[in-house]
């Protein structure tokens, strides 16, 4: 149980219709520095990666996290439930360094849109690419237009777009 002082200034036995601003105020300073805390255990490649993986940890503890500024849910609760979601979120990826199995049902696998300057039809549509959007792949990574100036053309686990240029 907590003292009266912190649960007056957090609103712990609050909701959503009885919160006040000030208490909304004092839980929104205690959520951002847990969660900035929560982000930073969770590692770099958690802001670096756009993989599905990183992705759904930053938009469930965002959503997790603001049910407990406004008083939907529990307070101690939900910052339970996002520490619970960080720290799953580190053992798959640990999991996932340790296994490649493991790794590729978690991140995925990377696709080869081509090969030796010649396109791979069949992964192309099974990634939903377009020669559009391959050619602003092309672009945007290696600064060619023409598949063959190709070596190797690859949809990675994070969605971009990588080119090795073949030697010259």
């Amino acid at each position: 149980m907590a003292p009266a002082w912190l649960d007056q200034l957090l609103g712990l036995q609050a909701d959503a219709h009885t919160i006040t601003t000030t208490q909304m105020c004092v839980r929104a300073v205690v959520v951002f520095a847990v969660g900035l805390a929560l982000l930073r255990f969770a590692g770099m490649r958690t802001f670096g990666s756009g993989t599905a993986f990183d992705m759904v940890l930053k938009i469930i503890l965002g959503a997790v996290l603001s049910r407990a500024i406004v008083a939907a849910s529990p307070f101690g609760s939900t910052l339970l439930a996002s520490m619970v979601l960080v720290v799953l979120h580190r053992l798959l990826a640990i999991a996932s360094f340790y296994s490649n199995a493991v790794g590729k049902v978690i991140k995925g696998a990377p696709k080869k849109l081509a090969q030796d300057g010649k396109l791979l039809t069949d992964n192309l549509r099974r990634a939903n690419i377009t020669d559009r959007d391959l050619h602003e792949g092309l672009r945007e990574a290696a600064n060619v237009d023409s598949i063959s100036e190709t070596d190797i053309v690859q949809l990675e686990r994070n969605g971009k777009i990588t080119v090795v240029k073949k030697k010259e």
